[in-house]
């Protein structure tokens, strides 16, 4: 980080909660406008696709203390 963007930041950080928070919004859409056209478009049809497997059965949930225990034990190797 360079001695502009690091003073920047400083000052950025005085800001209250609601203000940074706009602000960081603001500053990763910039980093998304453009990149991947067709993203939006590609998510929409994901989220279609597992709605509907949801629905028809195809696959189910787990309640979320199952999700977590999985998801702990898969980045502490399973230690």
């Amino acid at each position: 980080m360079t001695q502009t963007v690091s003073a920047i930041l400083e000052t950025l950080l005085q800001l209250p909660t609601e203000d940074r928070g706009e602000l960081a919004a603001r500053l990763l859409e910039s980093l998304d406008a453009g990149n991947d056209e067709g993203a939006e478009s590609e998510w929409a049809a994901e989220i279609q696709t597992r709605v509907e497997d949801l629905r028809s059965g195809k696959v189910k949930t787990v309640p979320w203390s199952t999700a977590r225990e999985q998801i702990l034990d898969d980045t502490d190797g399973g230690n």
